[in-house]
């Protein structure tokens, strides 16, 4: 073994040897963290997976409770439109003043409230003005 060249080699190829064990040492080392790794993941996304349930679950109380309010807020409107209509028709003089500030509501003018409703010019300037004060 005197030959230089013959050393060259065989040192070279214990020096892939010695890197391929280190390799192969660091690649079992990480392949025996991967079962913790794993486990640990897995109850993180258990614990996102029950959060999620939960946080849905309480969507869907306050959906249902917002459904039922807006049922009950529905039934005292149409009692409340009921009730209007039914105060509208009870007294006849108060006929020509609702349809006259429904009308001042739309934009009309009073030419427009007096020919309508039989109201008078003044009655029609009272109307126009009180409407352009609450829109104020």
């Amino acid at each position: 073994m005197s030959e230089p060249w013959l050393l060259l080699v065989m040192g070279g190829v214990l020096g892939l040897l010695l890197v391929a064990l280190v390799a192969l040492a660091v690649l079992f080392a990480q392949v025996r963290r991967l079962p913790a790794q794993q486990q640990q993941l897995e109850s993180q996304l258990q614990s996102r997976i029950d959060q999620l349930a939960r946080d849905l679950t309480t969507f869907q109380q306050g959906s249902i409770r917002m459904g039922e309010e807006l049922t009950a807020l529905r039934q005292q409107v149409k009692r409340l439109e009921d009730k209007q209509l039914k105060l509208e028709q009870s007294d006849p003089q108060a006929m020509p003043y609702s349809q006259a500030a429904r009308l001042v509501g739309m934009g009309a003018s009073i030419e427009d409230l007096t020919q309508s409703c039989g109201l008078s010019k003044a009655e029609a300037e009272l109307f126009v003005k009180l409407h352009a004060s609450r829109q104020s």
